[in-house]
């Protein structure tokens, strides 16, 4: 089992410096990687999981966070919980993850995309909300498509997308481009996951018997495609007061990370409770898992 830690800005706010020593205490501590969240744009009235977002809730950039904090810290991985793929072009996405990667020396391994689920956010940045599951689905195949071209260029011809002869470089700092990992609730997110993810990040307010039957269509989605279900990763959110038993339960049911969010308007408050939780679970620096025994 793998941990990771979970940067809101909406409610931590945006405060440098706060940023910078979280990230560098949850790696001290020897979790695997920090995660960021992403709105582009909210408005009076926008509603998440039945709750209303405060319109003045302020999500900074999830790129240009993640690039602040790689070059603030020394090995913690990066991670978007979720960028909302349908609102960023994959021609122009593919050189900012790509540049991240390389300037980290190959940390930006754990991007997750979604769709979004505020509809006038969709239609200020000009798409339809209806489509944006394919055009997401389109853009992933593009993601990939430019990461694996070579000098003379890579050609698409889309729904939504279409070029010819393209060269985009620099490469991401591993060959074999970056991992995507799908995140959401909705059995057409678990689909993505098995058909193009190389994850599942699992979200909303479902049932333990909901998630299994998540897990259960992205596994069938991925043999239906000729993939192996084993290679598709399941993160899933924790706490941090989570107990032993039920790290135990998620690891049972297939779970290979959880990412964990710590409350506090202190950031003191917010770093004793990591380096409990590290402790607790026998975390330290460069070893960001538990193994059979959980010491």
């Amino acid at each position: 089992m793998r941990f990771a830690v979970s940067y809101n800005t909406a409610f931590n706010g945006v405060d440098p410096d706060r940023l910078v020593a979280f990230a560098r205490h949850a790696e001290s501590c020897g979790f695997e990687a920090l995660y960021v969240q992403d709105h582009i744009a909210l408005y009076p009235g926008a509603r998440y999981g039945g709750s209303e977002l405060p319109s003045t809730l302020p999500y900074l950039d999830p790129l240009d966070c993640l690039s602040f904090v790689a070059a603030a810290t020394q090995q913690i991985l990066l991670g978007t919980g979720v960028l909302l793929l349908p609102y960023r072009h994959p021609v122009v996405l593919a050189k900012r993850l790509a540049t991240i990667d390389v300037l980290s020396r190959g940390r930006m391994r754990l991007l997750t995309v979604g769709l979004g689920a505020l509809p006038r956010e969709a239609h200020a940045m000009g798409v339809d909300f209806r489509s944006r599951g394919r055009r997401a689905d389109e853009a992933i195949d593009v993601l990939r498509l430019l990461w694996a071209g070579g000098p003379d260029g890579v050609s698409h011809r889309g729904e939504f997308f279409a070029f010819d002869d393209l060269c985009s470089y620099p490469k991401p700092y591993a060959a074999q481009g970056l991992p995507i990992h799908v995140g959401g609730s909705s059995a057409a997110a678990a689909r993505r996951a098995g058909v193009r993810g190389d994850g599942y990040f699992a979200g909303g307010m479902l049932t333990e018997q909901e998630r299994e039957r998540q897990l259960e269509l992205a596994h069938a989605a991925a043999v239906d495609a000729g993939r192996d279900p084993a290679a598709v990763e399941y993160t899933r959110w924790g706490s941090a007061d989570m107990p032993l038993e039920r790290v135990e339960q998620l690891a049972e049911s297939g779970v290979d990370r959880v990412v964990v969010g710590f409350a506090g308007a202190d950031p003191a408050q917010q770093h004793h409770q990591m380096s409990e939780f590290a402790e607790r679970f026998g975390l330290s620096p460069g070893r960001a898992t538990v193994d059979a025994e959980y010491h």
